[in-house]
């Protein structure tokens, strides 16, 4: 059903707001309320019959409410759109669920498909890294804001008695302060000329070949294959030691075909020569 709607003529107030967000919440509360009686048909003709049409009318009816829960989130630095956005996909799943024969008003049984749909997307999106996965972080990170008085840290009689009140232990309730009160820090800051503004994460992990003696290791078996190297280009032959240096070690690299029109002989003649030459080195190498 939650398809059929957003590709209904609605879906553009259904979907959200995708420009103005005045615009969308004016228009949004345009909707006329709907009194019990005319909700109860609606939904009993979307409950026995499928019909789209009430399904429609039921969910453009509710879009105010959404707004104002979504709002309600609004401390959490998160796009209001797309908080809206979120609350109207459970609106849409509550509407899909509402069965018009237990008693309740819609908005009632919604409101729990609308906040659990923005919950998901405020833990989703509000950090990098997850602060709440289990049921008991999830309650303190909706929660404790709310429960804490001041702007500093919880005392231990504080933290034990929004332990009590929240069904958690303090062990949860001290993470989650932790948790909350900790910033996202880009893994490799610019570099700005600043020292102390340009620290990040990266500046602190080692680097994979940082190992001194590995390095001064490594710089000796360099060394000591360079000279091995023009130790064994000077065993060869003028002709051969030139060949090599214009084919691999000269900037300006020539082709077989230009070095045979240089020695005068053909393209194949200086492939072979290359090749002995080659061979030549790798003996004198090792």
């Amino acid at each position: 059903m939650t398809t059929a709607l957003v590709n209904s003529p609605m879906s553009s107030i259904l979907a959200g707001p995708v420009g103005s967000l005045d615009s969308y919440i004016h228009a949004v509360n345009n909707v006329p309320v709907l009194s019990a009686e005319r909700e109860h048909e609606l939904a009993t003709q979307l409950h026995e019959h499928a019909d789209m049409s009430a399904a429609r009318a039921l969910v453009l009816s509710q879009l105010r409410f959404v707004v104002h829960i979504a709002r309600g989130y609004n401390g959490y630095g998160l796009p209001m759109a797309d908080l809206i956005q979120e609350g109207n996909v459970g609106l849409m799943k509550a509407v899909k669920r509402f069965n018009p024969e237990v008693g309740v008003r819609l908005v009632t049984y919604a409101v729990h498909w609308i906040r659990a749909e923005i919950h998901e997307y405020v833990l989703r999106n509000w950090r990098m890294v997850k602060v709440a996965t289990t049921k008991a972080q999830r309650k303190l990170f909706f929660n404790l804001r709310k429960k804490k008085k001041h702007l500093g840290w919880l005392s231990a009689d504080e933290t034990a008695a929004i332990a009590n009140d929240l069904g958690v232990s303090a062990k949860d309730v001290t993470e989650m302060e932790k948790r909350l009160s900790a910033s996202d820090l880009t893994y490799d800051a610019p570099t700005d000329g600043d020292d102390e503004a340009s620290y990040a994460p990266v500046h602190y992990l080692p680097k994979a070949n940082a190992d001194p003696a590995e390095l001064i290791e490594r710089e000796d078996h360099n060394d000591d294959q360079s000279s091995r190297l023009k130790l064994a280009l000077e065993q060869l032959d003028t002709r051969s030691r030139e060949i090599l240096q214009a084919r691999w070690l000269n900037d300006a690299k020539l082709t077989l075909h230009e070095l045979a029109a240089q020695y005068s002989v053909s393209a194949e003649r200086i492939r072979q020569i290359e090749a002995a030459a080659i061979k030549k080195l790798q003996v004198a190498m090792d």
